[in-house]
């Protein structure tokens, strides 16, 4: 197996809250570099069912590095109690009848970027490489890369997309800016394009921390990747398959994520919020997994039916 750089967020919250419901078979919606998945397997129970299925953990991600990485000899792919799939986790259920199920005792999400993902050259989620095409697209091999989104897009359409989905203030100047370079026949196509328009459209924040390109790159990513999309159809049909008892705990990283998955579960009366308020990772965790500072968790479970 491959190494791997990402470290699972909120590990010991995920366990314990999942492992409550005693699960049989857990979807692993957003499997990155594994480390929940093999967390998990510890708790599934020894025996078969009275189904003769075994335990089992459905892991999905959507990009193929990552299942072409795990899914070897002596990977997490070879153990009989895992299963990879590449595809989106709105892809579920398809993965669950492939393996002969029905339903599934949980799900777990962990949203947004992997540190594989950011260390991958040929991606552009790094600022860091100014050189690399403007990407940022989980699965490669599918839809538009960025800049081939922003080549078919209008200035207000673009605009509108760094609002809503970056929440950036100034993203009626990127557009701007982005569409100009277009018309002057020097379109983006790198993260340095794209990264010098933000430094000159975005003032320097008090908070030195933000990079002024962080919102920006975070709206083309979700866009590129109808990120947001995919959770709230997930969530609005999860109820169908996950089995009574069956729990969902959502790590969310940015709070557009954390809106949905909040709304999911208060809107629909099948699940039983069990964290009223969004638990956060623990100070040692943070300090040794800087990553997981903007970490919200929420766990509903499917009420009786």
């Amino acid at each position: 197996m491959v190494a791997t750089e990402h470290v699972s967020v909120m590990p010991d919250e995920i366990v314990r809250w999942i492992g409550e419901a005693s699960p049989r078979t857990i979807v692993d919606g957003t499997y990155g570099g594994g480390g929940h998945t093999r967390l998990l397997r510890d708790i599934l129970p020894a025996e078969t069912d009275s189904n003769g299925l075994n335990p089992l953990i459905i892991g999905m991600d959507r990009d193929p590095a990552v299942i072409r990485r795990d899914d070897v000899p002596e990977g997490p792919g070879s153990d009989p109690r895992i299963e990879l799939f590449l595809g989106s986790y709105e892809k579920a259920p398809a993965a669950l009848a492939h393996c002969e199920r029905t339903h599934a005792d949980a799900l777990v999400l962990d949203l947004g970027l992997s540190s594989d993902q950011l260390a991958d050259r040929e991606r552009g989620f790094s600022f860091t490489l100014p050189d690399a095409e403007l990407d940022l697209r989980f699965d490669p091999e599918s839809d538009l890369p960025a800049h081939q989104w922003l080549a078919f897009h209008g200035e207000k359409d673009i605009a509108d997309a760094i609002y809503q989905f970056g929440e950036e203030r100034f993203s009626r100047r990127i557009a701007r800016q982005i569409c100009l370079r277009a018309k002057e026949r020097s379109p983006v196509k790198t993260v340095g394009d794209l990264v010098d328009i933000c430094r000159r459209c975005v003032p320097r924040s008090k908070n030195h921390d933000i990079h002024p390109a962080t919102r920006t790159f975070q709206a083309l990513r979700i866009a590129v990747n109808d990120e947001l999309g995919i959770l709230q159809r997930t969530l609005a049909s999860a109820a169908d398959w996950i089995a009574p008892g069956g729990r969902i705990a959502a790590i969310s990283f940015h709070s557009l994520e954390d809106r949905i998955v909040k709304n999911a579960f208060r809107d629909d009366d099948r699940w039983e919020i069990l964290t009223k308020k969004p638990l956060r990772p623990t100070d040692e965790e943070v300090q040794s997994n800087p990553r997981s500072r903007s970490a919200k968790l929420r766990v509903a479970a499917r009420k009786p039916d």
